[in-house]
């Protein structure tokens, strides 16, 4: 399932919020229309990136997978295109554009040892 920035951005709020109506997400994002924002979880909601929950007069959405699942699922596709397959070259793509903080370069640290014992 691909997601469109706009799209990611309602997938991080209810992500970060949980379930949400159509007007909690619009107010969460403090942008567009609230018919953009509508109109958005509808086309989400028919490529099954949410699912809706219609037993109360406000329809709630929630993220159909988690968080951990669609960005699996993103990099699966970015990987080969945009790194040519490489997982240094992605790391070090991230690194250059964002300058993480210790706690964040220390937890890197352990995924890596991690990863190495597992091998």
């Amino acid at each position: 399932m691909k997601a469109t920035p706009a799209e990611w951005d309602i997938l991080q709020v209810l992500w970060d919020r949980g379930p949400q109506t159509v007007r909690d997400v619009h107010e969460a994002l403090g942008a567009g229309g609230y018919t953009t924002t509508l109109k958005l979880l509808q086309i989400m909601l028919a490529k099954g990136l949410v699912v809706r929950d219609e037993t109360t007069r406000a329809h709630v959405f929630s993220p159909a997978q988690p968080r951990e699942q669609m960005q699996g699922s993103f990099l699966e596709d970015v990987l080969p295109r945009v790194f040519g397959g490489s997982a240094a070259a992605l790391l070090q793509g991230a690194l250059n554009g964002a300058k993480p903080s210790a706690e964040e370069l220390a937890a890197m640290r352990r995924l890596l040892d991690e990863y190495e014992e597992q091998q």
